[in-house]
């Protein structure tokens, strides 16, 4: 989610290891296309009927401090444990949450939350506006440490002297009363509102935080779920919240097996209930005439897998080298052999399915032909002038994902380029990319909201603490601050399709594919909906064993 970097053909449950996050970063790259080790083959002992629990797989969470957590293996704890003023619903609409209402300025750069007064922590403590502020001071307080309030809290009026350290104080942010909290900006945005679903934006209870620096290994949110058991490396439960403001959960609890074994043998044993398709089960899953077809889960996200180029050294300095490597890869054919088509070859940088998406954009055709002369064209002259390559991508254990390995081929054979892999574990991928990375990377990225912005604005703008290509374009950052000050939906998003044409024809990286959902659900549960931006709503789940 901000910075996604997870598996290619699941949700956050798959068997990748995992971003990102941060996007919890970045999402913990595409590993469903590569079993992980059995870490653990000790059977977990479950207390709970059978019937009221929902038992998935996973790596278990980097952290539950929601200003923190910044990829997908820890958001899928934290957007259950705790909650913000606003939400997003299954349309990917903005809707109340904490906040029962809110009034935007005629100039877009005041709004003014109504709190609703029912909203208590799991302790029993009332939440009040007060409690917002602090947890958004604390969010940009650099003893914190976080990557991600810049890119969540930054429009705030003042966010910057707190990021800073110049004060402790967020002056953009005002308690008018118990329940109403009114956020000055520091100019119109249009995505806002969209970013206080993000889970920096969320509220944390002062009183726990004071415990010290572990405090979120026993968390007091406000969300649907509460924290009841967590045996490191083995089980994490979450337990429905009696006292939830909202909709309660359907089930009365939901189960993690922390790196309990190969996820596809845990499900076909019945020790887990939804799992995410690896490689080596796509052909099956695919094909109606079996039996886990029945089983068979699809659905869209908005996510982008790419190679990013670090623009700022030799040899992707230069523009033509780029775009020489971007030409010689055949990604039709990473999608259609490897993929099974379960998932979509890029175009741009903007997913299908985005507002703004472009369909007629397809800037790098598969030209091995084109791609030497861009090389030769270049300052460098030949592939034997290029100084060493080497690719950082997330993975244990030399695995790597067979996609990237394709890329990997295609340069070498179309351009003569042989490019070196260096890893970095998943779990930090996201945390140490900016410092380790190397001439390239792999990276995957889910929309953490639905708009243009968080791809072109997140991922390329100068500045950016997720631009890790090191780009800047002057026309870019016209482009987006014209669209966040554009009203117009239309006329915004057209600004948002020009940004993006200005992006591809940089080349900061190659776009690859869009990611989907493609999971097996077992029989018995019901509601199970992965969501676009990669985290389901397990609230709406419930669970009839036979």
């Amino acid at each position: 989610m901000h910075d996604a970097l997870h598996r290619l053909t699941g949700s956050v449950l798959s068997e990748r290891p995992r971003v990102t996050a941060a996007a919890r970063l970045l999402l913990a790259m595409a590993m469903s296309f590569v079993l992980l080790p059995i870490m653990s083959c000790v059977p977990v002992i479950v207390d709970e009927t059978p019937d009221s629990v929902l038992r998935l797989y996973d790596v278990g969470p980097i952290t539950l401090d929601p200003a923190i957590s910044g990829e997908m293996s820890s958001h899928i704890y934290v957007m259950h444990l705790y909650s913000g003023l606003v939400d997003l619903d299954e349309d990917l609409m903005v809707q109340p949450d904490i906040a029962r209402e809110w009034s935007i300025s005629d100039d877009g750069t005041r709004y003014v939350f109504h709190l609703r007064d029912d909203v208590r922590f799991h302790s029993g403590r009332q939440v009040t506006a007060a409690d917002i502020k602090y947890s958004w001071e604390r969010a940009c307080s650099p003893a914190t440490g976080s990557r991600t309030a810049p890119v969540y809290l930054g429009d705030i009026v003042g966010a910057h002297d707190v990021l800073e350290g110049r004060t402790s104080e967020l002056r953009g942010v005002t308690v008018l009363d118990e329940y109403t909290l009114q956020v000055d900006i520091e100019a119109p945005r249009a995505y806002f509102i969209d970013k206080l679903t993000y889970p920096t934006a969320y509220v944390v209870d002062r009183e726990a935080v004071a415990r010290g620096a572990e405090w979120w290994r026993e968390p007091n949110g406000t969300g649907p779920f509460m924290l009841s058991r967590w045996d490191r490396g083995t089980l994490l439960e979450l337990r429905r919240n009696p006292d939830y403001y909202g909709i309660p959960p359907l089930v009365e609890a939901v189960q993690f097996l922390l790196l309990a074994g190969v996820p596809m043998s845990l499900y076909e044993r019945g020790e887990i209930d939804v799992v995410s398709i690896s490689s080596s089960y796509i052909d099956q899953a695919t094909d109606p005439a079996n039996s886990l077809h029945l089983e068979l889960l699809s659905a869209p996200e908005l996510s982008l897998y790419y190679v990013g180029f670090d623009v700022t050294r030799p040899p992707f300095d230069d523009a033509d080298v780029r775009l020489a490597f971007c030409h010689a890869v055949d990604r039709e054919r990473i999608v259609k052999v490897l993929f099974k088509n379960t998932v979509g070859m890029a175009g741009g940088v903007l997913p299908a399915g985005l507002p703004g998406y472009d369909e007629d954009l397809h800037p790098y055709e598969y030209d091995p032909a084109l791609a030497r002369e861009l090389l030769t064209k270049s300052s460098y002259g030949s592939a034997e002038a290029l100084p060493p390559v080497t690719i950082t991508v997330s993975g244990y254990a030399n695995q790597i994902p067979d996609y990237i390995a394709a890329v990997i081929l295609d340069w070498k054979q179309n351009l003569g380029v042989e490019v070196s892999v260096r890893q970095l574990e998943p779990e930090v991928f996201l945390y140490y990319l900016e410092d380790e990375r190397d001439q390239a990377f792999a990276m995957g990225w889910i929309a953490d909201y639905p708009s243009p912005h968080n791809f072109l604005g997140t991922l390329f703008s100068t500045g950016e603490s997720n631009n890790i290509s090191g780009y800047s374009n002057p026309a870019l950052e016209d482009l987006l601050v014209q669209a966040a000050a554009e009203n117009d939906v239309e006329a915004r998003l057209a600004l948002y399709r020009e940004a993006e044409r200005v992006v591809v024809a940089d080349a900061p990286c190659l776009p690859l594919m869009y990611g989907s959902n493609q999971m097996l659900v077992k029989p018995y549960v019901s509601g199970f909906v992965p969501n676009p931006l990669g985290v389901p709503d397990l609230t709406t789940v419930s669970v009839n064993r036979p």
